[in-house]
């Protein structure tokens, strides 16, 4: 390979969000141990976008900053290259962030007490986005088939069918259980939402990220009237570890929502534009680092690999659930531990292992575990390794 994911850059005391929820958790931790819960990566970023943000800074003045043409052409371009999306940069809306935007959506889309449907188990900030603006959750529960999880499409259009029901938040690729909607599933989403009058927000910020043999289909690609009736959200983000620089290209085609949603980010926020560097990065990042994001693609499929294989040799209780998209791996320990809480103080205190507990994704999630693969391969073997013995101590 012509990048670094082997080498592990320590995060300790350096405000490092995941690392120090670890501390918070159990301050006990030896300097060596990694934690595998939030989603961003122990992986050094692209050389390409450290140089290139070396250089920027160099010959910029760190004042106020627009996007430039140039930041919406390698947007677009990106869109175009890598999942055959063509968009105009009229269309992008730029937040800080995601969840930031979904909070703004949700406001500008719905008003307090309109429902709003989620699949879960889902992201914990989908219900945070919808509790803290005074909306109500509705609830269509994923179905477990043995390694993957499918739509109760029943159920979830009896719920898009209610009279208050105003919003979807579609999560593809699914963040946790992994699954990279099918076409026809996402066809079967848009025709119920449009006969219901239900606008869909699909959060697809892992969409760049998807498993050899699978392929992900943007939402507002599949129909113009699936674009009429979307809000896309993207983020070079998780794609290529820039969280901490706060960027997303949020794609609204329809202009009578756009202008919804500029109104409320204004609104909200007095539209003062990105962080300076969140600009730059992405462009540089969509520009040169195409050939990163297939080493790193492979990375995650081989530490997939052995996670598959680490607990069907050892621990065969786990029932491991098929990853197709993120670089997430959702693990089912119910016959291991039933209780849940048994099971995080285990996870914590005797394996040293610190996931994102499966009940921070809803009820659905309790007995799951989630665990970030986006990590030297090394690291996760170490992790691993301390996990078999601490059942072995524990359970067996």
């Amino acid at each position: 390979m012509k990048y670094d994911f082997e080498t592990l850059v320590s995060r300790n005391n350096v405000g490092a969000s995941k690392w120090n929820l670890m501390r918070k958790i159990n301050n006990d931790v030896s300097e060596s141990i990694v934690p595998f819960s939030v989603a961003d990566m122990e992986f050094k970023n692209p050389p390409e976008i450290i140089e290139g943000l070396k250089e920027y800074i160099d010959s910029s003045i760190m004042g106020y900053t627009e996007a430039t043409d140039k930041y919406y052409k390698a947007v677009c371009n990106w869109m175009e290259r890598r999942h055959t999306w063509n968009i105009e940069k009229e269309w992008i809306t730029e937040f800080s962030g995601v969840v930031p935007a979904l909070y703004t959506i949700v406001r500008a889309l719905t008003k307090e007490e309109d429902n709003v449907l989620v699949m879960t188990p889902v992201y914990y900030p989908f219900y945070k986005a919808i509790i803290d603006n005074n909306r109500k959750i509705i609830k269509s529960e994923l179905i477990l088939n043995e390694d993957h999880y499918e739509i109760n499409f029943e159920d979830f259009e009896e719920k898009a069918k209610l009279e208050d029901t105003k919003l979807l938040i579609l999560c593809n690729p699914h963040n946790p259980v992994g699954r990279v909607w099918s076409e026809d599933e996402l066809k079967n989403i848009g025709r119920i939402c449009s006969e219901n009058n239900v606008i869909v927000v699909s959060d697809e910020i892992h969409f760049d990220l998807i498993m050899p043999g699978f392929k992900h289909t943007v939402f507002a690609n599949i129909s113009e009237e699936f674009a009429n009736n979307s809000v896309i959200c993207t983020a070079p983000s998780k794609t290529f570890n820039l969280a901490g620089l706060q960027v997303s290209n949020i794609v609204i085609k329809n202009k009578k929502i756009r202008d919804k949603v500029r109104y409320e980010r204004r609104k909200s926020t007095g539209n003062l534009g990105l962080n300076i560097f969140g600009y730059k990065a992405c462009e540089i990042a969509y520009n040169e680092c195409e050939q990163w994001l297939e080493e790193l693609i492979q990375t995650i499929n081989k530490n997939r690999k052995v996670v598959e294989d680490f607990f069907r040799s050892n621990i065969p209780e786990v029932n491991i659930i098929n990853l197709e998209g993120t670089y997430l791996q959702w693990l089912d320990f119910r016959t291991l531990e039933k209780d849940h809480k048994v099971l995080e103080k285990f996870m914590t205190t005797e394996a040293m292992f610190f996931l994102d507990e499966g009940y921070v994704f809803g009820d659905e999630g309790k007995g799951f575990e989630r665990i970030n693969l986006a990590c030297p391969t090394k690291v996760l073997k170490e992790a691993l390794d301390r996990l078999l013995e601490a059942v072995e101590r524990c359970y067996r």
